[in-house]
């Protein structure tokens, strides 16, 4: 009786928020057919798989660890291994601090036309295709044509192969992802910082904190679970790279510190024919990310601010 009571409360409150269940259907819908349902294809990592048998008639792989062994046993292992590692890690550790402070600078800036401007601007690379944004870069960055180069050559000096070079390659990754998603990343620490509650900022000034003060102790701890929460998601998501961005940008010159583990999944899935091999470094690559999201929410435990 009393479990009837408690089910039946379950499905009345079920039934008055139906309009919000109704809204989230389509995004489960979506996860399924688009996330969950392309799972079933992880069975090629375990199989010699070929088109004409299909992927439930191709034969198993002896041993079932074939691949996994081929993958590890290869010599670009530890090159597509330690350069997806360190192209995430560069982005991570010089992409977020960026937009922490540029969302700070809008709250604090007292003209709203300059404010507004301002985060327009800031917002627009990120609407440009990475095909773009590779044309701006060579516009600029070019050894032969490229502004940068004429100054430096104007100026004495001999040109820099910066879209070449193993030196500039990573530099110039992480500089434009910086620029293409700095304002975008802004938006969610301004929504935050919006949040605090202004009574504590009142508190502050009248006892005599300046505007560097409030932003330490007022600011900054505001939005501390927002960048404990963010800086969660992107050490789970650190085994991406970026292949859409290093795709456009590499060329073979580069290879040796720009070949992560997407594209040369890429190359070896489809230019090879190889999907056993290409779909085992996939989920290689998403079992790692799996334990790093896990094991960054438990750190972020101690902090006060983990997802779950």
């Amino acid at each position: 009786m009393a479990s009837g009571t408690k089910a039946g409360r379950k499905l009345a409150g079920i039934w008055q928020m139906k309009a919000l269940y109704l809204m989230l259907l389509p995004c489960l819908v979506w996860y399924f057919i688009f996330k969950y349902l392309p799972m079933y294809g992880v069975i090629i990592s375990f199989k010699d798989y070929n088109f004409t048998d299909g992927i439930l008639n191709s034969p198993w792989a002896d041993p079932w660890y074939k691949y996994f062994q081929q993958f590890f046993e290869s010599p670009y292992f530890s090159q597509l291994l330690s350069n997806t590692l360190l192209i995430s890690l560069y982005k991570l550790v010089f992409g977020m601090f960026p937009s922490i402070v540029l969302a700070i600078l809008f709250h604090e800036c007292r003209i709203s036309w300059l404010k507004r401007w301002v985060q327009t601007l800031s917002y627009m690379p990120h609407f440009l295709s990475w095909i773009i944004i590779y044309g701006i870069s060579i516009a600029f960055l070019s050894e032969t044509t490229g502004l940068i180069n004429r100054w430096i050559t104007e100026a004495g000096g001999g040109s820099i192969p910066f879209m070449n070079s193993t030196e500039w390659f990573r530099t110039v990754l992480v500089s434009t992802e910086i620029w293409k998603d700095l304002g975008w990343g802004a938006i969610i620490y301004l929504a935050a910082i919006s949040a605090i509650d202004p009574t504590l900022y009142e508190a502050a000034r009248v006892d005599g904190a300046s505007r560097l003060r409030m932003i330490w102790h007022v600011t900054l701890p505001g939005i501390r679970n927002v960048i404990t929460l963010l800086l969660i998601l992107k050490i789970g998501n650190i085994m991406d790279a970026g292949f859409e961005q290093i795709f456009v940008f590499y060329n073979p010159r580069v290879y040796e510190v720009g070949d992560i583990i997407d594209t040369w999944v890429y190359r070896t899935g489809l230019e090879q024919m190889s999907f056993s091999l290409a779909t085992t470094v996939g989920l290689f690559k998403s079992a790692i990310g799996f334990v790093l999201i896990i094991g960054a929410n438990k750190l972020a435990k101690r902090w006060g601010g983990s997802i779950w």
